[in-house]
């Protein structure tokens, strides 16, 4: 008698997959634009003069289904963000625009299923187009490390990293303020460092205004 054995096809997270790709495509794009036209854009490392400080908020939710995310956690996000200009004048026409890195302080509120609170640090990769001085927008990618004080099921541990990516607009409301509206996806877990480790894939919906 013979025995066959179905070939095992492994398959990829799809969520892991098209985070993977998307935060792929966001390098490639950076690195791309920051040799692109070299010759037009002007370092600006140390120069913070063009920095910029902001509070955000908004409210995010997981999604259950969305890859291994089993909770639906929802949170209330509180956000200081500070955001350093790297490289400016960078390209022509509709793709004109700079690179920064935003460096954000996170406080998540946890309002279910525990009521809680997560805090983080984030380290961003930013492209912002400036084609438009009134209008302006803008996508990043980056992650960092997340600290949970809440009883979320499925969550093995207190420390856990984060990635995310998303976009968002910004709007220049006078000389001394601007708005800013922004979608993002967000991914926590340990990285499989303890069990369980159940992932919460989330969406965030964000508003923001200089400071």
């Amino acid at each position: 008698m013979t025995i066959r054995h179905a070939p095992h096809v492994w398959t990829r997270n799809p969520v892991k997959k098209t985070a993977g790709t998307v935060c792929f495509l966001l390098l490639f794009f950076f690195v791309a634009s920051a040799f692109f036209r070299v010759d037009s854009a002007r370092a600006a490392i140390i120069d913070t003069s063009k920095d910029s400080s902001w509070l955000i908020g908004g409210y995010g939710q997981s999604i259950p289904g969305w890859g291994q995310t089993t909770q639906r956690v929802e949170t209330i996000d509180l956000v200081y963000r500070y955001n350093h200009l790297i490289f400016d004048n960078i390209g022509s026409g509709w793709y004109r625009g700079f690179h920064s890195i935003l460096i954000e302080l996170p406080f998540h509120f946890v309002v279910s299923p525990d009521v809680s609170t997560m805090i983080g640090v984030n380290f961003l990769a930013c492209y912002t187009f400036t084609a438009s001085e009134q209008w302006r927008p803008y996508i990043f990618g980056g992650g960092g490390p997340v600290y949970s004080f809440a009883d979320i099921p499925g969550m093995g541990a207190d420390l856990n990293g984060n990635y995310q990516f998303g976009g968002g607009l910004e709007y220049k409301l006078n000389t001394k303020h601007k708005l800013l509206f922004e979608f993002r996806y967000h991914h926590i877990s340990n990285a499989g460092r303890k069990e369980p480790n159940v992932p919460l894939n989330s969406c965030k919906v964000l508003m923001g205004i200089t400071l």
